[in-house]
């Protein structure tokens, strides 16, 4: 039995809206009760939905989850977990209601998600808990123009096939995917009355006044974001003059400019962990892991942007939550040629003390796509002939750059060396989340230990921050000139 003093007798109650769990299969709702301020799922409902044993650990004060032969290790005293013997942290401790045992429902990506067998994708402000390669698109819509016309777009990411049609009144936009993230304005304006969710399953409805006319809608598809335009002129509109329209030309067309190689190395995307309502690690002062994160991020981003002249893309510039899939994905929309993700560390042990760098480790399946990278697809393309592609599945993009993101990572691991204290693991492989959909060069940094009283004092400092920057400015531009020289001929 725990120690009476770490166990928290709680009563919560139910949050506004239910938590909803989709997978490819079927959706069904996951009881959660608020306490404090915080989400909790019970350890008994997380046993049924994934299906996983759990245990009192007397030896550890909490309670030990195990899936599969893998272990986690929950704190009823402390806001982390321990996966398989990696720190995780979590926004509170293990609690005891009755005889259930409750966690924090950021649990489940952050200490189940690395161990389990499927992804598993917490979209807290939707509602949504996805689990598997469930397809559920972020769907926004927003209207541009008042007019009349009015214009009103529907941004789909990833973006997914579509099909629209005009009815009775309504524009209906049809999603293919398995559920939808939709977020919506609260109001229409000029002749669209309302955006809102469509009466059947994954569609959008634009719901058009009296006075509209004939809407013209448009769909494209860019950096794998879809977007459809819906134009609805005024019905007393009066028709366009077509008459000073000049003829089709009749002659051949002209030839098309020849393609510009790209640069090997032009656009830099850094990660910086955490955001939002995931705080992350939490010094005893109050400092916290993802106001660290982007404070190193932007002054990364303003070395390479000002000497180095490169693109740099932040993950995130501000205080928002953001999904470890997301982060990947906008790395893979931007082109990137490298992925740095930034941390801070926690351990049981405040001891602990040190940066340390992790690349991908591959696990079974993913050394057989290391030997199989792709799969050819010949698809027809605009003009004849046939295109052949080279298809990856998105959880496998990380292992056809198993090698160069070894290579990053050393480079980063003898930057950092030079600059600041190391922990003494200085660089791991680990099979993280964040790191397996990247298809480029990827690597993640933990560039201090928080849990350290010591430590988390220094990181506060200018001189710290500086020097970590400095770090990992100079593998950057180490690893840009690594990647050019193989990519000359």
């Amino acid at each position: 039995m725990l120690a009476p003093a770490l166990v928290v007798q709680a009563q919560g109650t139910p949050p506004p809206a239910p938590l909803t769990l989709i997978t490819r299969e079927a959706r069904r709702p996951v009881p959660t009760t608020l306490l404090s301020g915080q989400e909790l799922v019970g350890l008994d409902d997380v046993a049924t939905l994934f299906q996983v044993t759990f245990a009192e650990d007397s030896l550890t004060g909490g309670v030990t989850v195990s899936y599969r032969g893998r272990t986690i290790v929950v704190s009823a005293d402390q806001p982390m977990a321990s996966v398989n013997g990696r720190i995780v942290t979590l926004p509170s401790p293990l609690v005891r209601s009755g005889r259930r045992w409750l966690v924090p429902v950021e649990f489940l990506p952050r200490a189940l998600g690395p161990i389990y067998d499927q992804r598993i994708d917490l979209r807290r402000a939707s509602r949504l808990l996805i689990v598997g390669d469930a397809i559920v698109p972020r769907v926004t819509a927003r209207l541009e123009t008042v007019g009349p016309p009015t214009r009103a777009t529907i941004e789909i990411s990833p973006a997914a096939p579509v099909a629209v049609s005009a009815e009775g009144g309504r524009v209906l936009v049809r999603i293919e995917a398995d559920a939808l993230d939709l977020g919506l304005p609260a109001a229409g304006g000029g002749l669209i009355e309302q955006i809102r969710a469509g009466d059947q399953a994954n569609t959008v409805a634009l719901v058009l006044a009296a006075a509209a006319g004939m809407p013209r809608t448009s769909s494209a598809t860019a950096d794998n974001i879809g977007r459809v335009t819906v134009d609805v002129p005024s019905a007393t509109a009066a028709p366009a003059d077509t008459s000073a329209v000049p003829p089709p030309p009749t002659g051949p067309p002209p030839e098309a400019p020849p393609l510009t190689p790209r640069p090997a190395f032009q656009t830099v995307v850094i990660d910086p962990g955490h955001g939002g309502t995931d705080v992350g690690v939490r010094a005893a002062d109050g400092l916290e892991e993802k106001q660290l994160t982007l404070d190193v991020a932007r002054r990364v981003r303003q070395r390479l942007e000002m000497r180095l002249g490169v693109r740099v893309v932040l993950t995130r510039d501000d205080d928002r939550a953001s999904g470890l899939d997301e982060r990947a994905a906008a790395a893979n929309n931007s082109k990137a040629d490298l992925f740095l993700s930034l941390h801070a560390n926690a351990a049981l042990a405040p001891t602990m003390s040190g940066a340390e760098v992790f690349h991908l480790r591959l696990d079974d399946e993913g050394e057989e796509a290391l030997r199989d990278v792709a799969e050819a697809v010949t698809l027809p393309v605009l003009g004849g002939g046939r295109r052949t592609l080279e298809i990856v599945r998105w959880d496998l993009a990380q292992v056809a750059h198993v090698e160069s993101s070894a290579v990053f990572a050393s480079m980063l691991e003898e930057e950092l060396r030079r600059r600041v204290p190391m922990s003494p693991r200085p660089m791991q492989q680990a099979p993280m989340r964040v790191l397996t959909g990247a298809n480029m060069p990827a690597a993640l940094v933990e560039f201090a230990y928080l849990t350290n009283p010591e430590q988390a004092e220094t990181v506060k400092g200018e001189e710290f921050k500086n020097a970590i920057a400095e770090a990992l400015y100079d593998a950057i531009v180490r690893f840009r000139t690594f990647a050019e020289t193989r990519e000359a001929p």
